[in-house]
């Protein structure tokens, strides 16, 4: 919604002030909110490019980053951007191979937990947050191993998963539709996105505006339903869903 400069006015998240049809303007209140999040990058020719209509729009998020994509070329500068910018910065394995609760030794989950978050350590989030690979965005025993919640409790991480995962990568033509139909389904909407090639880029400012005609409110914190760990206190009752040794799985 804009005034007469063209330029929304937002209030913390929780509404705009906007027009009304006699051009007096009022406070609207928001009833959809929406967390918006981009995993597997950062991606160079890319993720700059959201950096900027995200800027455009003065939308915050989290990147929840791959460590091996910081050591490649432009990689560790497009992090230090997007921090700079005041989108958060998380832990997103540091290969994005094997799910950990399919690769269930210790040694593996510390390395893919652990040398990322030494990576990300002078940018990353307070809250040291971490998100598994889902494989596709589906929630399950292969999203954790025992071995990995014992690391994340012990390094004090807050693990966040998601509401909607649309398939940006995979299906140009729904992902927006899809998208914007689960968050009209929804109070708050946790959405994963990608800062990769042939991902959510293209299609990006057409999202957005489909939201804003909503009237979503963007946050960028994270509702309880979606954060399995906080600081490394289990919180979440669904915990023992997603680890797989914890299910009888691994034995």
């Amino acid at each position: 919604m804009r005034g007469k400069t063209g330029i929304s006015h937002r209030l913390c998240g929780q509404g705009t002030i906007q027009p009304d049809s006699a051009g007096t303007m009022e406070f609207v209140n928001h009833s959809k909110q929406v967390t918006l999040t981009f995993d597997n990058g950062p991606t160079p020719g890319v993720t700059e490019h959201i950096l900027d209509i995200l800027c455009a729009r003065a939308i915050k998020t989290t990147f929840f980053v791959v460590g091996d994509r910081l050591a490649k070329s432009g990689g560790q500068e497009l992090a230090v951007s997007a921090h700079s910018q005041s989108h958060w910065i998380g832990n997103h394995s540091l290969t994005h191979s094997v799910p950990l609760g399919e690769k269930t030794d210790l040694e593996y989950a510390r390395q893919e937990i652990e040398e990322t978050q030494k990576l990300i350590a002078e940018f990353a989030h307070r809250d040291k947050f971490f998100r598994p690979v889902g494989g596709g965005g589906s929630i399950g025993p292969h999203l954790l191993s025992r071995a990995a919640l014992q690391l994340l409790r012990e390094g004090r991480y807050t693990s966040v998963l998601w509401s909607s995962v649309p398939g940006d990568w995979r299906d140009q033509d729904g992902w927006v539709d899809r998208c914007v139909s689960e968050v009209a389904g929804r109070d708050w909407t946790v959405v994963v996105l990608h800062d990769v090639q042939n991902a959510a880029l293209p299609r990006l400012p057409e999202f957005l505006d489909r939201l804003e005609s909503l009237g979503v409110a963007f946050r960028q914190d994270f509702p309880e339903e979606v954060v399995m760990t906080r600081r490394g206190d289990v919180i979440s009752p669904l915990l023992p869903q997603i680890v797989s040794d914890m299910t009888g799985r691994d034995g």
